[in-house]
């Protein structure tokens, strides 16, 4: 069974505790595990204003997280993320190759590094 490249987004409502948002992300992060995927990143970006009111909240926590899976994994995740009424909304896209390769590189702080080498030698 061959591993696809995944990521996952995810918006928590705000009315969370630290511990209930950690809850969550646990859950999500088990949910993944448990059916076979591999973590390959995971990043908290924390309390954003959203483009527009879901459930009459302006903001929420956003999640991310990378990982590779079989793909009937998604359904499963997919079930979790509506029957969950902390998540607002959730997104989950599979990457090539090249989407592989240039999150590599922004987590080794690659990304955007010619333009600021550019913007000093002048």
């Amino acid at each position: 069974m061959s591993l696809k490249s995944y990521e996952t987004v995810f918006i928590m409502t705000p009315v969370l505790s630290e511990q209930q948002i950690k809850d969550t992300v646990d859950k999500f992060r088990k949910v993944l595990t448990d059916h076979g995927a591999e973590l390959v990143h995971e990043e908290s970006m924390g309390l954003r204003k959203l483009a527009y009111p879901i459930q009459h909240k302006n903001t929420g926590y956003y999640q991310l997280i990378e990982f590779n899976a079989p793909p009937a994994l998604l359904t499963a995740l997919n079930t979790e993320y509506l029957r969950d009424e902390r998540i607002l909304r959730h997104l989950v896209i599979a990457l090539d190759k090249h989407a592989v390769d240039y999150n590599e590189r922004k987590r080794k702080g690659l990304v955007g590094k010619k333009k600021q080498e550019n913007e000093e030698a002048k």
